[in-house]
């Protein structure tokens, strides 16, 4: 089974952006993390990270026959991209949203997600362990 794991906006920043909310895990040491359990797993994992919302769209559209689920943390696009929605639900790939942060208990902003509805369940809350659940459910939904 193989699952793309793609991260959105400022995802890059990790480890040095607000330690406090999103933890002091790089987006390096959450890859290896989740690496090492895909392994226990027997997954093939493909990490992916972009600021730009058309490079995830391109990456998400063309996971059809490739991957068999994608684990996606949209970031800030969760609250705002009909783009990303649009290709999740064009392309029928399972998609596990995933955030490091409890979305829900953050500004009022970020309680809304735009791709929850087309995607097969929300992890969040769980920081790093989010991608790990985020795992655990891509086999679920296979």
């Amino acid at each position: 089974m193989k699952v793309l794991i793609l991260n959105g906006p400022n995802l890059n920043l990790l480890g040095k952006r607000e330690p406090d909310i999103y933890g002091k895990a790089t987006l390096a040491d959450i890859e290896a993390k989740v690496r090492e359990h895909a392994a226990k797993l027997k997954l093939e994992v493909e990490f992916r990270q972009s600021n730009v919302e058309g490079e995830l769209v391109n990456w998400i559209q063309a996971a059809k026959g490739k991957f068999d689920a994608v684990i996606l943390n949209a970031a800030a696009y969760t609250h705002t991209s009909i783009a990303l929605r649009d290709a999740i639900s064009g392309t029928g790939v399972p998609t596990i949203e995933v955030h490091i942060s409890n979305v829900h208990a953050r500004e009022e902003f970020r309680h809304n997600s735009l791709i929850a509805p087309v995607c097969q369940g929300q992890i969040v809350g769980f920081g790093v362990n989010s991608y790990i659940l985020g795992l655990e459910a891509a086999v679920i939904v296979n």
